[in-house]
């Protein structure tokens, strides 16, 4: 293979209209993942102006581009997915019956190691150093909103039924709802962080948003435009009031569901979930194949799905020393915490945990 590694700034514009290329045709080829908007360049441009030692790999084949392989690398060889722990899909994005070697693509990067939580299908070579695959879930809206709304009555009747009486109520308590699908007030994004990071604190999590990075990041993206990508930010209104909203990046083919939330004064109503029916009725209306709920079981998403597609956690290593000492760090971490995770045993008691402390750090919870 004949590999160089070039800055995200670096990369030339007919390259970047060739991973565009691959990414555009990949449904035609039986591989619709690698057209996910986290494998897109303008997300690895985009994470190269907020996060050091972002890389991309360019793979020629006879002169041309055959595959695109977007990482991070530290100083001693430590590579990881970009976006590790915020981007739902990580690969190498290639043209039809490309065939690599990871070791050998690994060497040409300068990596000892390279580790991955959301590695998209069909990467055999990266497959092979994958410690656990989990399901994605899906909402397919190539065959247009009444398909999936005839999918929903058909598998998830209950909900269906209850979610379109809340949002009648709703109409009659509130007002006229309003979905915008692509709403360009960035007033709107900055209601969107508050609540999101309000989310975070009251379930106990991690605030994403008090990272300077991650604003920046969501800044970028969503007033990055182009004709095979954008930002998303969609809003759902009741009686001009915004009550939930989401942003997420998007391709020609997938929206992939990033940051959504909703305002809690109207959490009886469900706003979360008539928004996201509004979104599949207007990505059916754009021809978008399917919604990207992202990795992770829950009720909501079981709700909402039509089905689901696996993603991969691992690493790909040499036989060197730093990849040896990163795997000694991470392995356990990352088996414990799919432990609790995927059993209900233990993830219901942990969940609670962290919603008791968040109530007790934002004053709402009295002993």
């Amino acid at each position: 293979m004949d590999i160089h590694v070039h800055r995200p700034g670096e990369l030339s514009a007919a390259d970047r209209a060739s991973w565009t290329a691959m990414q555009s045709k990949a449904h035609l080829h039986g591989s619709p993942e690698l057209a996910n908007p986290f494998l897109s360049p303008e997300f690895a441009l985009a994470m190269g102006r907020y996060r050091r030692g972002v890389r991309i790999a360019v793979v020629r084949e006879d002169g041309e581009p055959a595959a695109f392989f977007p990482h991070q690398r530290s100083a001693t060889g430590v590579g990881r997915a970009i976006g590790l722990g915020v981007s739902d899909s990580q690969g190498l994005v290639h043209r039809p019956g490309f065939e690599w070697d990871a070791r050998e693509l690994l060497r040409a990067c300068g990596l000892a190691v390279w580790e991955f939580d959301h590695l998209a299908q069909g990467q055999g070579p990266f497959e092979a150093g994958a410690t656990g695959s989990f399901a994605s879930p899906v909402i397919d809206t190539q065959d247009g909103y009444e398909a999936y709304l005839a999918h929903l009555r058909k598998n998830s009747p209950k909900f269906l039924k209850t979610t379109l009486a809340k949002e009648r109520k709703l109409i009659r308590t509130v007002g006229e709802l309003t979905y915008v699908h692509d709403e360009r007030d960035p007033e709107a994004l900055r209601t969107l962080m508050r609540w999101k990071s309000a989310q975070y604190r009251r379930t106990g999590r991690s605030d994403r948003f008090t990272q300077s990075w991650i604003i920046g990041l969501v800044d970028h993206l969503f007033h990055t435009r182009t004709e095979s990508f954008s930002g998303l930010l969609s809003v759902l209104y009741a009686d001009g009031r915004p009550i939930a909203a989401h942003f997420g990046p998007r391709t020609e083919r997938i929206i992939s569901c990033w940051f959504p939330a909703y305002d809690p004064a109207f959490a009886k109503f469900s706003p979360g979930l008539l928004m996201h029916l509004r979104i599949a009725e207007a990505a059916a209306a754009d021809g978008t194949a399917y919604i990207d709920l992202g990795r992770g079981q829950k009720q909501y998403k079981d709700s909402l799905k039509t089905r689901e597609i696996m993603v991969s956690e691992g690493w790909v290593m040499r036989r060197h020393p730093v990849a040896l000492g990163q795997w000694a760090r991470r392995a356990p971490v990352r088996a414990l915490r799919n432990t609790v995770v995927e059993r209900p045993e233990l993830f219901e008691p942990a969940d609670k945990l962290l919603k008791r402390i968040g109530e007790i750090r934002s004053g709402r919870f009295r002993m």
